[in-house]
């Protein structure tokens, strides 16, 4: 197979930043998704409707002109808010999902939720909206080793949380374990996980390969290899609770090659080449479509997009760097190779 055709894809997790950052990365997501689930953890965060707003209307005005693209904004859960503000977002028509993310857990996260048992209030509304809940799994207890605090996280909180919330739609985010992957899989209806390519296709060796590689510093961080494959076998199941949120998270170089840098991995330039790569990898390229184009928006209740993208089997480098407002960001794969290439027109 030396091309690949697929109903146009959409981005169920991304990050898209602010700014001259936000108009250098958009349109390697335009280009390739219909829409994408956009994530509120700015500096200060989208925590309201109207902030959500303002927000969606600078992500259109630094689309370049012909590429289509609809973000599909999210609220930034806190301590303080309300079932109203789920009622209002859920009325706007805009906002699709609220995201949770434990205080201090990962980027911009120091404004999160300190105790989910503030926020019952919220799950209350959030299940009568029918809206989903965003949940960045981990627990930030010290004391819990960095490569288990997703197992600890659905142990300690989420089993609990979709039990007494019965009607509450949860996706657990950009899974990275075997543990996160059984507990979908094996969970009632309305949960579902998104899955990165990064997380496919890597394992935790990538951050050590040969000297500490701040560039696949990621959080969650990568994971044993076992637990790389728990998610290709769950990516490449058919199994609709599992669908595609690349979590690209652009960040300059300078502050990821940093004393303390930062957490993510941008792989937008290139993300549906990379998961081909790894749906090929796993000889399950007939499944990525599903993955890629019908599992989130049936999850979200949204229609499937009726246009079309094609990959052409092509190796070709990646840039060592890539612009970003005033400083350079290094994408995954930086000059290194990937074998397939998104075709430049749409079908």
């Amino acid at each position: 197979m030396d091309s690949l055709t697929l109903t146009r894809p959409d981005d169920w997790h991304l990050h898209l930043r602010d700014g001259d950052a936000l108009r250098a990365v958009l349109p390697d997501t335009a280009r390739q998704f219909a829409r994408a689930i956009v994530m509120p953890n700015l500096r200060p965060p989208v925590r309201s409707v109207a902030d959500a707003a303002a927000y969606r209307q600078r992500i259109l005005d630094a689309l370049p002109p012909g590429l289509p693209f609809e973000p599909l904004m999210t609220l930034y859960l806190t301590d303080n808010t309300s079932a109203d503000d789920i009622h209002h977002a859920r009325a706007s028509g805009f906002v699709h999902a609220v995201k949770y993310y434990p205080a201090g857990a990962t980027t911009n996260s120091d404004s999160g939720v300190t105790d989910l048992q503030r926020c019952e209030a919220v799950f209350d509304a959030l299940q009568d909206t029918g809206m989903p809940l965003l949940m960045h799994g981990e627990v930030t207890d010290p004391n819990v080793d960095i490569f288990d605090r997703e197992a600890v996280f659905i142990e300690r909180h989420l089993l609990r949380v979709a039990e007494q919330f019965p009607r509450l739609k949860i996706v657990l985010e950009h899974i990275t374990t075997a543990q996160g992957a059984q507990f979908v899989a094996q969970s009632r209806e309305g949960i579902g996980a998104t899955i990165t390519a990064h997380h496919l296709l890597l394992n935790r060796n990538a951050i050590f390969a040969g000297g500490l590689r701040p560039h696949a510093y990621c959080l969650p961080v990568l994971k044993r290899e076992t637990h790389r494959q728990a998610l290709v076998a769950a990516a490449i199941s058919g199994n609709p609770k599992f669908f595609l949120g690349t979590d690209s998270a652009p960040h300059a170089r300078h502050t990821k090659e940093a004393d303390c840098g930062c957490a993510g991995l941008y792989t937008a330039h290139s993300a549906m080449a990379l998961y081909a790569e790894a749906f090929e990898h796993a000889g399950a390229l007939h499944r990525l479509e599903g993955f890629a184009s019908f599992h989130g928006p049936d999850f979200y209740r949204l229609p499937r997009n009726q246009t079309q993208i094609c990959l052409q089997r092509e190796v070709w480098t990646v840039p060592a760097e890539l612009p970003f407002g005033e400083a350079t960001l290094v994408p995954m794969r930086a000059g290194e190779s990937v074998a397939w290439r998104l075709s430049p027109a749409a079908v």
